[in-house]
């Protein structure tokens, strides 16, 4: 046997070492390979859990748009019709589940979760490391913003999903161009979803024919059929458009038809002290509409908006909370940094989307800032913050420092985590009860219980739509609604209402001749159920019932007719 030299390796230690080294990354290579399926698993499992827990509860009740959304899908399924007659896309749940607040917000549930792994596949697609996917992935799973809009039935976050699809489907098609075709449909598909959508899809669209004008031209057969493609999906949009639907909707938010618009305008002409030219090009409507627009797009730009207070509107935010994590921050700023000085190709797809997503909104005059119809923003932050997490860690040469960052950063995320869970499953229902139209479902399980004691029922139509929930709570038969032959619609203030059907009567109680005594004399001899705020009727009047919302504040008052 030979002598082992100093300083020398015998073979056979050679090759215990390689093979040794090779198992080691072998075993390395399977556990990576097991271990992201497990993660990404228990991202949409969080993601499920945080959107699917006291669902039917938390918001506190159905607000008068998901009832509607619920009982259209309802007659669509019953009659092949919605309420006005007209055929949609129908709620799938609804069919599963009945017509109930579960079945009505399953199904932003799992568009939710679903968005959360599209996001997954997205940012794979875009970037193809599993690190950054998988945070995005988990940020969006955690966000306050997409979790609130996707516990209740907002259309926004259905148009979301499509949109993330069409753009992922649309990466794909850059490296076969097969795909850009596939990826229209979704795109189509999410402009019928939500108003905001029939603004940011088109308007994105042509951002992307613009930046890869160059590779659609090298595979222009591709190019022309997904053109045609998107165009022929579009034309039953078309009918809406000159019947005239679309324009009334639009008028009533849209900055350019604000009734106080004109007055202020010749407010400031007449108070100002420019000669009449200057004054014309200073104070026109071309120049207010601008600043407008200007100043509500860049509001939600706004670090009040982003990290502290968030959106104002009650039922589209948790208050108290930004609409993103205060952590998120400087990793947001690190992404955008990192983008630029790599001159990331990606940018080219993240520049537009953030940007075009907020120009919706800005055209509009109420609740600015606005998260519902800005949700389209939301994983392009989430992106973000993990293109800086993952950055940081390559730019930071110690590791202690970016340990020690990423511990700040995890402890501020677990608090600001555990304040926004706290406001939302402890006091956000109480609070804010009122907001979500609390008490109608109580006001109709009252009704279906006592309604054949009356020949009539009013039901003060204050909070906003009672009809939808007296056909919804009630499972009322939507062909008997649609051809009842006492249906009532009034147009006001371009909002159609229903006044009445069967022996169900929507007034406002408040309004002069329509007050509960007015509908009493209009009504000899008919015993009357009525219902409304404490106010609108006699205070010696017995009380049947009172209905108050989580707060204690009182809601309904049920009284009838002496």
């Amino acid at each position: 046997m030979a002598p082992i030299r100093i300083g020398r390796t015998h073979p056979a230690l050679n090759l215990f070492t390689r093979g040794f080294a090779e198992s080691v990354i072998t075993l390395k290579l399977s556990m990576k390979k097991i271990l992201y399926p497990v993660i990404l698993g228990l991202i949409i499992s969080l993601a499920f859990f945080l959107r699917i827990y006291k669902v039917t509860s938390i918001p506190p009740a159905l607000n008068w748009d998901e009832v509607s959304i619920g009982y259209n899908a309802y007659s669509i399924l019953k009659t092949g019709r919605d309420e006005w007659g007209v055929a949609f896309p129908l709620n799938f749940a609804i069919a599963i589940f009945g017509l109930n607040g579960f079945g009505v917000r399953i199904t932003p549930v799992i568009y939710g979760i679903l968005t959360v792994l599209l996001l997954y596949l997205l940012v794979q697609e875009a970037f193809r490391k599993k690190e950054i996917s998988l945070m995005s992935a988990f940020l969006l799973a955690v966000s306050p913003w997409h979790i609130q809009l996707t516990r209740a039935s907002f259309e926004s976050s259905f148009a979301l999903f499509w949109i993330v699809m069409g753009i992922w489907l649309f990466l794909k098609g850059l490296k076969n161009p097969k795909w850009l075709t596939f990826s229209m449909i979704p795109f189509a598909i999410s402009v019928y979803t939500y108003n905001s959508a029939r603004a940011f899809v088109p308007l994105f669209l042509f951002s992307l024919v613009i930046i890869y004008w160059k590779y659609f031209w090298k595979v222009k057969k591709w190019f022309i059929a997904a053109g045609l493609l998107f165009t022929v999906l579009m034309l039953p949009l078309a009918q809406m458009v000159i019947s005239g639907e679309a324009a009334a909707r639009y008028k009533l938010v849209s900055i350019t038809d604000e009734k106080g618009l004109i007055p202020r305008i010749d407010e400031r002409r007449n108070n100002s002290k420019l000669p009449a030219i200057a004054t014309k090009l200073i104070h026109n409507r071309y120049t207010y509409v601008s600043f407008y627009f200007a100043e509500n797009y860049f509001a939600h730009f706004t670090p009040d908006f982003l990290f502290i207070h968030g959106a104002g509107h009650r039922q589209h935010h948790v208050q108290g909370v930004g609409e993103l994590y205060w952590f998120q921050a400087p990793f947001i700023l690190m992404g955008i940094y990192f983008l630029i000085k790599k001159k990331d190709p990606n940018l080219k797809i993240l520049a537009p989307w953030l940007f075009l997503a907020f120009v919706p909104v800005a055209m509009t005059n109420d609740s600015i800032p606005n998260a519902l119809r800005t949700l389209n923003a939301t994983p392009v932050y989430q992106i973000l913050t993990a293109l800086g997490i993952y950055y940081s860690y390559k730019f930071i040469k110690s590791r202690k420092v970016f340990y020690l960052l990423i511990g700040l950063s995890a402890l501020l995320f677990l608090l600001n985590l555990g304040v926004y869970l706290t406001n939302l499953f402890g006091y956000y229902p109480e609070r804010y009860s009122k907001d979500w139209q609390y008490g109608n479902k109580e006001v109709v399980e009252y009704i279906k219980t006592n309604q054949d004691k009356y020949d009539l029922i009013t039901y003060s139509r204050h909070y906003g739509e009672p009809h939808m929930f007296t056909l919804f709570y009630l499972n009322y038969d939507p062909a008997r609604f649609q051809d009842s032959a006492n249906l009532n619609r009034f147009e006001t203030f371009d909002w159609v209402r229903v006044l009445q059907f069967d022996k169900y009567y929507f007034p406002d109680l408040g309004d002069t001749g329509t007050k509960y005594q007015d509908v009493v004399n209009i009504n000899p001899g008919k015993k009357i159920l009525f219902i409304g705020r404490p106010e609108d009727f006699p205070g010696e009047l017995p009380r049947l019932k009172t209905i108050d919302f989580l707060n204690g504040e009182r809601a309904f008052d049920i009284v009838e007719s002496k």
